[in-house]
């Protein structure tokens, strides 16, 4: 089975779905290759620059390169900015060349889902695609007046239905991202489907060995944070809207209170400055996403004072119990192995770590959610069920002999047609 992975940004030292599931895409025997515009997560932001520095702009991902990592193949193609989404350019004559039997984006809206559509019509690939968007970050742009509702509608709701169309699911990585989908995005509600976003467990696990143990106390030491000290951790973005240095107050306010909690830092935004001036805090800058393991396994309680992180199942993985706040809808990943504040609320804070102390609770959470990671949630079980689901399709329409290698005809694309990808409306 060839699969090709439609992703307008790419960035190799964050563990993000375009970097893992094409990993296990080809652990799992598939031919995959990614097909990416080279954007550095989080382009759109003003303040990208400042707040990542190097860590995603130091890779050069030049239009035309190819290159070959962890098992599958990166294609880097140019783009163009249209009625305010990037598209791509010679994104049908590299489909023509690759000929997938498989094609997935991540987004349900977009020049890269419509035209993965366009050219499916054509190519005769099972289209799938998908929504992150979840509820926490994308209702202010969603709900509103008639104005808010009529912009949806034209830029949303009608080019998300067009490619639905030509898709057989479109993957929602929580329930909320579902309802967001087929609400306002316009994918048929009966191709809607939750598959939640997975860990590497090949880096993420628990303290469960001597040299784990060993680690731990060593980068403990190494961080300034004795034996008996609860250290919090936190890493992403230190925006306003992320909010981490709630977890610096409630530290601060725990200590005035005797008790023993600290909390190490990483990452970047404007309110570093500021944590860094709390005492019993560490702050370092954005690492690679494998080198973050060892932090986690030196801290004893993960926490995300706002909205959603895959960096919640990474730190959950490592045998971490969690928290987070009531902002979230989706807590699948929590239920169990973590508990919810009451988010921007710092008393509520407190008291949430407070009922933590006792290492008999972390402990018994921390392995529960251990556990689940591994078998719910870990990249090698998501890419199984994705692989399963995409040889349904193939099997369902007869496709599957291509699949496994005899071909497949009229596979063509007009070249005036690829010439007029770019030209194709919303």
């Amino acid at each position: 089975m060839k699969i090709v992975l439609l992703t307008e940004t790419f960035c190799r030292n964050m563990g993000y779905i375009y970097t893992l599931l094409p990993k296990y895409l080809a652990r799992a025997g598939a031919e995959t290759h990614v097909i990416s515009l080279g954007l550095s997560p989080y382009w759109r932001m003003e303040e990208h620059a400042q707040m990542f520095g190097n860590f995603l702009g130091s890779e050069a991902l030049n239009p035309g390169m190819v290159e070959e990592i962890d098992g599958y193949t990166l294609h880097v193609l140019d783009g163009r900015s249209r009625l305010g989404y990037r598209q791509m350019i010679g994104l049908g004559a590299k489909l023509r060349e690759l000929r997938p039997d498989i094609v997935q984006t991540w987004a349900a809206i977009g020049w890269i889902p419509l035209d993965a559509a366009r050219f499916q019509r054509k190519l005769g690939y099972k289209l799938f695609t998908g929504n992150h968007n979840a509820w926490s970050t994308a209702s202010a742009s969603l709900v509103g007046g008639p104005a808010v509702k009529v912009k949806n509608l034209l830029s949303r709701y009608i080019p998300g239905r067009i490619a639905s169309w030509r898709t057989e699911k479109c993957y929602a990585v929580t329930e909320d991202c579902g309802e967001i989908a087929w609400r306002y995005y316009g994918v048929e509600r009966e191709k809607v489907a939750t598959m939640y976003l997975g860990v590497d467990t090949e880096y993420f696990y628990p303290t469960a060995t001597r040299e784990a143990i060993e680690e731990r106390r060593a980068l403990r030491q190494l961080l300034g944070f004795s034996d008996s000290e609860i250290v919090c951790i936190y890493t992403g973005k230190m925006t306003e809207t992320k909010n981490a240095m709630i977890i610096a107050q409630a530290v601060g306010r725990l200590r005035e209170l005797g008790k023993e909690y600290s909390a190490i830092f990483i990452g970047n935004g404007v309110q570093r400055e500021s944590i860094e001036g709390f005492p019993y805090c560490r702050v370092l800058d954005f690492m690679h996403f494998a080198k973050l393991a060892p932090y986690y396994r030196a801290a004893d309680i993960g926490v995300w004072p706002t909205n959603e992180s895959t960096s919640m199942l990474d730190a959950a993985a490592c045998g971490l119990p969690l928290i987070v706040s009531d902002g979230i809808v989706y807590r699948s990943h929590v239920d169990g192995n973590g508990c919810i504040f009451h988010m921007n609320d710092l008393n509520s804070l407190v008291k949430t770590l407070w009922d933590m102390e006792p290492m008999w609770v972390r402990q018994n959470m921390g392995q529960f959610g251990a556990e689940k990671m591994l078998e719910h949630f870990s990249w090698e079980s998501v890419a199984r069920r994705r692989m399963e689901d995409y040889e349904h399709a193939l099997c369902s329409s007869g496709a599957i002999e291509n699949a496994l290698g005899s071909g497949r005809q009229n596979t063509s694309i007009p070249e005036h047609e690829v010439r007029g990808a770019a030209k194709t409306s919303s």
